[in-house]
């Protein structure tokens, strides 16, 4: 009985000694690091907030000041073409939003399948994760105005960069399909037509196949991970194939394919 006693109590010592012992110097200085750059980021966003407050309050003011200054009657046409104006723009932000919902459901059925791998969250900092959710953000956005869209798949969706994509305004409505689960999964019986694309295949697509499936790592990992998605093609027996960027960009010394 005190000899379990005894050991519970050094486990117990154990455990408490582990959960105190500081951070390394590296692990201090990348916390600093990022508690820098939310606190930066978060005055950034604050700045713009105010900003665009005083922006609206100097408009209104000036609009206000110009009525005023002008006869009843003058004043009256100027209140109701301002409301034209209005009306006509959210008609036409109605319908070109209906033409993108249309592309885009049209895309489902013809368009180019696109998979974004998300599958790499852990190995990618908060920083990062947010950083990934932004490009699909813009991704998305881009794709949406193209006249022949193609239809996004996201996969791996769970973990953090899930969570971060959650907080994407209008996230839930999008018109892309999203899977908790892996590209394999998504797509059984179709493991043939899966092409991952990564600057290290020795083959260049210089055409796209309407029939293959084109898989885009999801990482964002200022060239800590090279070949990583490379060997994971490779271990999972799925053809590979690099983008011609080169041909088109010249890319800076710091950069890589």
């Amino acid at each position: 009985m005190e000899a379990g006693e005894q050991k519970d109590q050094n486990t117990t010592g154990d455990a408490t000694n582990s959960e105190q012992q500081p951070f390394s110097k590296n692990k201090q200085k990348k916390l600093l690091k990022q508690q820098r750059f939310e606190a930066k980021k978060a005055e950034k966003k604050a700045l713009m907030k105010e900003q665009k407050k005083k922006e609206g309050e100097r408009k209104r003011k000036e609009w206000q000041d110009t009525l005023e200054s002008l006869p009843e009657e003058e004043r009256s046409k100027l209140i109701e073409a301002r409301k034209g104006l209005r009306k006509e723009r959210m008609e036409k932000r109605s319908e070109e939003k209906e033409k993108k919902i249309e592309r885009l459901t049209r895309a489902k059925e013809n368009g180019q399948k696109i998979v974004i791998d998300l599958e790499f969250s852990h190995l990618m900092s908060s920083n990062e994760i947010n950083s990934l959710s932004q490009q699909i953000m813009y991704c998305y956005a881009v794709n949406g105005r193209s006249p022949t869209p193609a239809h996004l798949w996201l996969t791996g969706c769970s973990g953090g960069i899930g969570s971060q994509l959650q907080m994407l305004p209008g996230f839930d409505k999008w018109i892309i399909e999203k899977e908790n689960g892996s590209y394999i999964e998504a797509f059984q019986g179709q493991k043939s037509n899966l092409v991952y694309l990564t600057a290290d295949s020795e083959t260049v697509l210089d055409i796209l196949d309407c029939s293959k499936i084109y898989i885009i790592g999801g990482l964002v990992d200022r060239n800590r991970c090279k070949g990583i998605t490379m060997k994971k093609a490779q271990e999972q027996e799925i053809q590979t194939a690099k983008l011609p960027i080169g041909n088109y960009l010249k890319m800076s010394s710091s950069q890589t394919n």
